[in-house]
Order: C-alpha cells, then structure tokens, then sequence
C-alpha cells in the first residue's frame, strides 16, 4: 500500500522556501504522493456546510488564503523527481474544462507522468456566486467536464456534445504523458459521488475516513461498480484520514480492508518545523514499506 501526504497550502507559510523544502523532503522519505487542496476565495461569513467538521466549519481562516494547487503543483513539479502530484481536490464544476484539461495535461508532461487529478463537486455556494458558477446542477456539470476532459486528452481532434458545454471540434497539445490520460479520482461521500466514480473515474479518493468508516463506502462503491460492469479490480481506493491521525496499526486495518492509498494530512507552517512534521508520519511509511 502507499501513504502519500495531504497537506493544505497557505499565503501565511507555502512561499518559495517552504515550497523547496517540502516537496525533496517528502520525496526522500518514501512517500509516494502529495496532494493539495482547492478553495480560490474563503469568507468571513458563510451558510453553506463544510461537511468534514461538526461546526459546519471549514479549519481555514478566510484571510489565510490557498495557494492554486496547478501552482503550487508546477512548483512542486520542477523540484522534485519521483514524488506523484495529486489535487485534493480539484473543484471542476467552478472551472473552465478546457482550461483545466490544459493545465493537467501541461503538468502531465512537464512531470513526466506524475498526475493524480483528485475531483469533486465543491460544497460552499458562496464560491461559486462570486465564480458566476450556478452552484445547482454542478453535479451534471461535473460529468459533462469529465467527457470535456477525456477527449481533450486523447483524441487527435477533440469535441463534446454537450447540453451545458458543446465543444467544437479542436486540438489541445501536448498530451499527457500517462496512457489514456492522468487518473481521475472522484472525491466525495455521497452515492452521487460514489456512482460518478463508478461510471468515470479511475479512483475513489474518500476523505476524513478512519479505518472504521471505510468498509461502508466500500460496499456502496462496490454495489455502483457492478452497476457499470466494473469492479474493485478498475479502480484505485485512496483514503485520507483528515484529523483522525495515521498509526502503524492503522496503516494494516487500511490494507485490510483493500484500500490502496492512505493519505496523511500533514501540517506544518515553516521549512524549519516540517521535519518535525514528517518524522510524526514517518512510522506509517515504514509500516507500508513492511
């Protein structure tokens, strides 16, 4: 099994430096991925839900800020050599899909191969108004920019039939690297999002799941795979554990269960103090590695 790292970057901590030391530290010490998350704007006051908190809060001061994660992840990209580079997650419905296919693709073959495109279908309205992005719908959205995001990758000439984004015939280059293009992992917790990695994706990425939550999204996404003729066998299962915490033990009752990807957040706000950080992760990588 693999352990890769989640871990949020801010305007308050992720510039050049912390940026140089995180990516060549988190390679050397084994772990196989590192993924990043997506908000363009935060606010101050807010009605929508953040569904991984009991507050309904997302643990982000508004004026701390994201760092685009393409960004970040180019950055990321030049400095190290191994390491894939995942987003955690993309918020496609609120982008423009040729633009978000181009940007992955670039990445792709910049990296030489190393994406993982984490998707999902955002929760927080407000973003979406000040985006001009109907936040209803975006779920329809979502699937129209994967078929946008396919064809752009794989096809001489690309077009799309669809009822919220016709794409006239065109050619996007270079292609990714990776065969037929960069996995797709679906992030979410709902049957919506569960079928939409059934049907498109070529990874389940569930999130803020300790190893006692995982075998019920499992069965659902099981029963949605053979739904499409398909099976655990067709798709990549990552798992981030959020503020659960990542221990050796747990890193076992993971694999048990058939997860093929543990994702530990990974917090720390200087270059001085990420060692510290990566030392508290490091038992789960030797605990995969053995």
């Amino acid at each position: 099994m693999d352990i890769g790292v989640f871990t949020p970057l801010t305007s308050w901590h992720a510039g050049g430096e912390y940026l140089r030391a995180l990516g060549p530290q988190v390679e050397a010490r084994g772990f196989e991925s590192l993924w990043v998350p997506e908000h363009v704007v935060l606010f101050d006051e807010y009605d929508s839900p953040y569904p991984y908190a009991e507050d309904g809060k997302i643990p982000a001061p508004p004026e701390a800020g994201m760092v685009e994660p393409f960004t970040a992840l180019s950055y990321l990209a030049a400095i190290t050599d191994t390491v894939r580079l995942g987003t955690g997650i993309c918020l496609l419905p609120q982008r423009n899909p040729v633009y978000t296919a181009k940007v992955v693709a670039d990445l792709d073959w910049a990296s030489g191969g190393r994406v993982d495109l984490g998707i999902g279908v955002g929760w927080l309205k407000e973003e979406f108004d000040v985006l001009q992005v109907p936040f209803e719908g975006r779920g329809a959205r979502t699937d129209e920019y994967i078929g946008i995001l396919k064809t752009l990758w794989t096809d001489e000439v690309s077009s799309f039939d669809g009822e919220i984004y016709p794409l006239q015939e065109t050619r996007m280059y270079p292609k990714p690297v990776q065969s037929p293009h960069p996995p797709i992992h679906v992030g979410g917790e709902s049957d919506a999002a569960l079928r939409r990695a059934a049907r498109h994706g070529q990874g389940w990425y569930g999130f803020n799941r300790p190893p006692d939550k995982v075998a019920e999204g499992l069965d659902r996404l099981d029963k949605f795979l053979a739904e499409e003729g398909r099976d655990r066998s067709d798709i990549q299962v990552s798992i981030c554990p959020y503020f659960h915490g990542l221990t050796p033990d747990d890193v076992k009752r993971y694999e048990d269960l058939g997860v093929d990807r543990v994702i530990a957040l990974l917090i720390s706000m200087t270059a001085d103090d990420l060692p510290q950080a990566l030392d508290a992760l490091q038992p789960a990588v030797d605990a995969a590695a053995g």
